[in-house]
């Protein structure tokens, strides 16, 4: 009788497997690191930005100091946007620096839907590459072809200090550009009316797809308001992630210095609702995801242990927060150890988790390891913010990471910067280094 039953469940068991024509997608990586690389010359370099690319491989943008090198196009040692493009199997096939006599440095990369990519950052040129500046920096956007042609770029700001974070592409192929607004230096110049408030603010500027300016607005109070990212929403509108010490004018709900303010503005740009979250001391927002439910996913990093924040295990914890369409908070989570732990960036993997980007000072708590000062931290969590797996990267010198993307195989590829030479760190060319680390 026994056997007879043990058929039966058997069979049941190949039947329902045969049945199933899509199984769950189970992520097998354990967070082992299959290769680490820098690249750079005898100045500085760093990554700030990966995307995975239509054809199984992917593109990185950052900023390089040095013309010698990995550096082979670049006249001086002032700094360019960097960007390099790997295939499926890690081969570089191409890389290129643009900008012009002065600083100009790349935070944010993404492939368009014509097979090319669109990157921004901010500049101080008004030559080469870069034909305009208003003064100090100014947004600069690129719009590159598949092989790294640029086909234009553009440039908006004032005379004061205007840097470009993010970029998306939207959904009637356009862009949305945002960063942060010198708003004291344009004079209240920025928006499509005229507000004069003191500090930096949220600014963000809706561009055609030929680059075409549609509208711009800011968004803050009278202290310092950083934008970090942003994204579409299903109506057409944007939520805009960033932190913010201010308490007055756009702000309603400041919950101590630095909080999470988190904004949604429609499609015109109008603001629609904008709420804070935080403890009593810094509290800042780097990134946002959408989740299979309609809801979002922001990371950053929190010093504090009180109000919204449940737990802080160090100096400063990596913090995750959950919240839907309207701005409500659903669960948050904090990570790390006794010392300084942080988030940069957050992707969406196949298995409907996420990845998040960091640096970790610690080896305790939810670190099992450092190898000195501040190493590249790279985690999965699930849907529900449970964490499956993480990893430090590092020596003995700085090591951070600010960027990350899941492959098709599933297997990540995390960016950053790197001053070390030993451990995980195979070579240093230079003062820092761009980090490219394969996760398998």
């Amino acid at each position: 009788m026994r056997k007879i039953v043990q058929i039966f469940l058997v069979s049941i068991l190949v039947f329902s497997c045969s049945e199933d024509e899509n199984p769950p997608i189970i992520n097998t990586l354990s967070g082992g690191i299959e290769w680490s690389k820098t690249f750079g010359g005898s100045k500085n370099e760093l990554a700030n930005s990966v995307v995975k690319t239509q054809d199984g491989g992917y593109a990185i943008l950052g900023y390089t100091q040095s013309n010698d090198g990995d550096i082979t196009d670049k006249p001086n040692e002032d700094f360019d946007y960097w960007v390099m493009k790997f295939n499926s199997s890690d081969e570089l096939e191409w890389n290129k620096t643009y900008g012009g006599s002065l600083d100009d440095r790349g935070s944010k990369i993404i492939q368009t839907q014509d097979g090319g990519y669109a990157i921004v950052g901010y500049s101080q040129s008004n030559d080469f590459d870069a034909t305009q500046n208003e003064g100090s920096y100014d947004f600069w956007m690129v719009k590159l072809t598949n092989s790294g042609v640029i086909s234009w770029e553009k440039s908006f700001g004032y005379t004061g200090s205007d840097k470009g974070y993010s970029i998306i592409q939207t959904s009637d192929d356009g862009y949305l550009l945002s960063g942060v607004l010198d708003v004291t230096a344009s004079g209240g110049a920025g928006n499509s009316k005229a507000i004069l408030h003191a500090g930096g603010d949220y600014w963000v500027i809706k561009l055609g797809g030929s680059g075409n300016t549609q509208w711009t607005k800011y968004f803050g109070g009278s202290l310092n308001d950083t934008l970090s990212d942003a994204i579409q929403t299903t109506d057409g509108g944007f939520i805009l992630v960033g932190s913010s010490d201010s308490a007055d004018v756009d702000i309603t709900n400041n919950k101590g210095t630095y909080d999470f303010w988190v904004v949604k503005i429609d499609a015109l740009g109008t603001l629609v609702w904008e709420k804070n979250f935080g403890g009593a001391e810094i509290d800042e927002a780097r990134g946002i995801v959408s989740t299979d439910d309609g809801n979002y996913i922001i990371v950053g990093d929190t010093r504090s242990a009180d109000v919204d924040v449940s737990q802080n295990s160090g100096s400063a914890d990596l913090w995750l927060i959950k919240i839907t369409e309207s701005g409500e908070l659903v669960w948050e989570k904090t990570f790390g150890g006794s010392s300084f732990d942080v988030g940069r960036a957050i992707v969406k993997t196949q298995d409907n988790g996420f990845l998040i980007a960091g640096s970790s000072r610690s080896q305790d708590g939810d670190l099992s390891e450092n190898n000195g000062q501040n190493d590249a931290w790279v985690m999965k969590v699930n849907s529900l913010g449970v964490l499956e797996w993480q990893k430090t990267v590092g020596g003995s010198q700085i090591d951070f990471a600010y960027g990350a993307v899941e492959l098709n195989d599933k297997k990540v590829v995390l960016v950053g910067e790197s001053s070390s030479s030993d451990f995980d760190i195979l070579e240093n060319k230079g003062f820092t280094d761009l980090l490219i680390v394969k996760i398998k």
